[in-house]
Order: structure tokens, then C-alpha cells, then sequence
């Protein structure tokens, strides 16, 4: 069973069209599932986030494979608390922190928001968490979107096959500029808003 706590500091995305600014997502929620609490990312969650990111091997497919560095994981960290979009991920059962994820690239017109900046402690993968996490995620961008991205490395096998099993459809390939002016290729995946049916 899925659920979702209200908190009362929300935090919305902001979308300014033809000026007039618009209140159309809650960017972070407080989110908890049988397994998994996400709740938004402070500064205090330094220490026990980069506690998980510097293992090396969690970066090992991934295009930014030197991310474990200390100096690389203060600016991947800046640049999440500056988003206000993403969260810490918590172990229910031992309340420790094992990875973060945020919303980022609301497209108001297009009803669609992307989800990444994945990452878990490598004790937590295999399939339940993960599918957890993104779930959680899924289910309350549904609230706001018809469409979710999930942008990947080429290279990242791992995360494309997790993607599969959340039933995401691979769209297109593409390349991003990162903020460092390097162009990388990535591959994008689509989840789309379940279709309720009548019953007859």
C-alpha cells in the first residue's frame, strides 16, 4: 500500500507563460511506501547522502562515472538542493539514508515532467526498491502529467533495464550538454498516465 503525507512547507514548480505564473506542481512532496520514504533534501543530508554516493561502484555505468569523488558529489549536491526538486530516499526499516531522486523539467503545455538524478545504495538494489521509489514518484506526477522522462546513459545497462521493468518505452536518443559544456549521449524513456476504464 502506497501513501502520500501531506507536509505543510510545500514547494511548487513555477511555470511563467505569457506572464502570468502558474502553480501547477508540487515539486516536493512527502512521500512513503511499505519500504521507502522520500522526503526533500536539506542541507544536513550531506554527510549521510555522500556516504552512499562515494561508493564507486554505484557510478560504474553511468556517464558521470566520478561522481564518488567528494569535490564531484558537493556540486551534483548544490545543484539538487538549488532545484527544489529533489529528495533524500530512507530505508523505512533502519530510517538511514540510501540514495536521492528529484522531478526536474516541468512542461506545463506538453503535461510532462521528468524524473532522474537516481541513485541507491548498492545494498538496496535488485528490483523491490527501486520499483518502490519510482512508483511513489510515478504515481504523484500522475496527479499533475499524463507523461514522465526517464533520461539514461547509453552506456548505463543497469538503469535501462530497470526502466524496462517500470514499463517505460524508449522514445529517442539524444545529446545533452552537461553544465561542464560536454555533449553526452542519452537515451530517453517514457512512462505514460495509466487509462482508467469503465467496467461494464
Amino acid at each position: 500500500m502506497l501513501r502520500r503525507i501531506d507536509k505543510d512547507d510545500r514547494r511548487y514548480g513555477y511555470v511563467r507563460m505569457q506572464n502570468i505564473e502558474c502553480e501547477t506542481f508540487e515539486l516536493q512532496p512527502h512521500l512513503v511506501g511499505d519500504l521507502l520514504e522520500l522526503r526533500p533534501l536539506r542541507p544536513e543530508d550531506w554527510e549521510g547522502l555522500y556516504a552512499v554516493a562515494s561508493d564507486p561502484l554505484i557510478w560504474e555505468q553511468h556517464p558521470a562515472c566520478d561522481r564518488y569523488k567528494e569535490e564531484v558529489f558537493k556540486e551534483f549536491f548544490r545543484e539538487a538542493l538549488e532545484s527544489q526538486g529533489a529528495f533524500v530516499v530512507i530505508d523505512r526499516t533502519t530510517q538511514q539514508i540510501i540514495g536521492s531522486s528529484r522531478y526536474f523539467g516541468f512542461k506545463p503545455q506538453k503535461r510532462e515532467i521528468e524524473i532522474g538524478w537516481t541513485f541507491l545504495a548498492r545494498s538496496h538494489w535488485g528490483g523491490k526498491y527501486n520499483g518502490e521509489l519510482k512508483r511513489l514518484m510515478l504515481d504523484h506526477a500522475f496527479e499533475f502529467v499524463d507523461s514522465v522522462l526517464f533520461i539514461v546513459g547509453v552506456t548505463n545497462l543497469r538503469s535501462q533495464k530497470a526502466m524496462e521493468k517500470i514499463d517505460g518505452v524508449l522514445r529517442e536518443q539524444r545529446n545533452v550538454t552537461t553544465p561542464q559544456g560536454e555533449i553526452v549521449e542519452r537515451v530517453v524513456y517514457q512512462v505514460k498516465k495509466p487509462t482508467i476504464t469503465a467496467s461494464t
